[in-house]
């Protein structure tokens, strides 16, 4: 007891003062030591709500994304291709993933978590405006009708003059691009402000339609090897150290799908969260979007193919989420989908005679040869959708992929 606080009055208040103190100290680990009968405790409803939710919103972007990625691969104007994931990109990825995720578990160590969430939130402020813009994009363009006026601006930045000037900045717009990045600017100032987990969620699965749209692998074999390698780096950090754990909970961005399990009590207000990390939805949502393209490839109206890992992703999701709640642990998802979303397809694939095909598929044929690697680091310039692709290449090259892989049971 500090010599500030008051002495109790007798042996019943001593005693109580005796447990508050207890309550609140620290265990061997630095881990508060919480009052049982005070943690809340999911109902099997809340539980269920939340992680079906989380299940239907990981579907929305890879469905909608896959189908926006066949347009994508079809586009002939050079701005608004996509990044084009190689070989060798899918084989690095790993690793850069394991070094970018060790660098930001070393910061939170070292640095205060509130300066760096900060700094995130920023980044990430713009970044999800560009996102979400680029998301609504299409049905703002249904909503309005072709009489609207819709006035082309351009804002354009170079650097130099005559022969050597050089393009920084030329940004493209037009009225109905700009009502696209109002209504997405009140969504962004409400989650710097609120850091609410429905501003979350729509920033995230923007972030994750732009991923499965815009990132696409040239071929299966590329698939396979960014999975597998993958595969390796969540089942590691998850079960082999606390890295993953610790940056998850740390880093406050809208790199994960959230949603309460005790929305039922607390309605909108609720703060006991399951989440999933993006990273679980875009890594095999690009696979399946890559098997859609194949489909269409095929010419023949179907689309076994993707059918087929789409299932096979729910069914992934759903034993992961079984195994976690069944022994009370934060799981690797792709330890899960990752053999779900590749076994499926193939396995349809040896049924239906056409596994030499599916592996000598090559996307990359199907757009221009310019294509860019993921690599490489596009121009900002031409539509607010090129921007947005640019800027989520960005994003899942260097900050937001090593901590958007995990799903976790309890509350933030």
């Amino acid at each position: 007891m500090s010599e500030a606080e008051p002495a109790p009055a007798s042996a019943s208040e001593a005693a109580a003062a005796a447990i508050l103190d207890a309550l609140n100290t620290t265990d061997s680990n630095g881990t508060e030591v919480l009052n049982a009968t005070a943690k809340f405790v999911a109902t099997p409803e809340g539980t269920a709500l939340a992680y079906g939710s989380l299940v239907f919103m990981a579907l929305l972007p890879i469905f909608f994304g896959a189908l926006r990625s066949v347009d994508c691969s079809k586009s002939k104007n050079a701005a608004d291709m996509p990044e084009t994931i190689t070989s060798r990109d899918a084989a690095r990825f790993p690793i850069i993933a394991s070094c970018t995720l060790f660098g930001l578990y070393l910061f939170f160590k070292v640095f205060s978590q509130e300066y760096i969430n900060l700094l995130l939130s920023v980044y990430f402020f713009v970044l999800g405006v560009l996102a979400l813009s680029h998301t609504m994009s299409p049905l703002i363009s249904r909503i309005f009708p072709d009489s609207f006026p819709n006035k082309q601006f351009q804002l354009l930045f170079t650097q130099g003059s005559g022969e050597s000037k050089e393009e920084i900045v030329n940004y493209e717009f037009d009225n109905k691009n700009l009502i696209c990045l109002v209504v997405s600017s009140v969504v962004g100032v409400w989650y710097l402000l609120k850091k609410h987990w429905i501003a979350n969620n729509l920033f995230g699965l923007a972030f994750a339609l732009n991923g499965v749209e815009l990132l696409h692998l040239n071929n299966v074999s590329t698939g396979c090897i960014l999975l597998g390698g993958l595969f390796v780096y969540d089942v590691f950090w998850v079960f082999g150290t606390n890295v993953m754990v610790t940056v998850a909970k740390s880093f406050e961005a809208p790199i994960k799908l959230v949603f309460p399990q005790d929305l039922l009590e607390k309605g909108l207000q609720a703060n006991n969260f399951a989440m999933l990390g993006l990273g679980d939805i875009v890594i095999p949502g690009i696979f399946i979007a890559l098997l859609l393209r194949f489909d269409v490839s095929l010419k023949k109206n179907s689309r076994t193919y993707f059918y087929s890992s789409f299932l096979a992703y729910i069914f992934g999701l759903g034993l992961t989420i079984f195994v976690m709640h069944t022994f009370k642990h934060a799981q690797p998802a792709l330890l899960y989908l990752v053999p779900a979303c590749i076994g499926f397809p193939v396995i349809v694939a040896l049924i239906k005679g056409e596994l030499t095909e599916m592996f000598s598929y090559e996307s990359a044929q199907e757009v221009l040869p310019a294509s860019p690697r993921l690599t490489s680091f596009p121009t900002v310039s031409g539509s607010p959708a090129s921007l947005a692709s640019s800027m989520d290449a960005v994003s899942m090259t260097t900050g937001s992929s090593p901590c958007r892989r995990r799903l976790q049971p309890t509350a933030m």
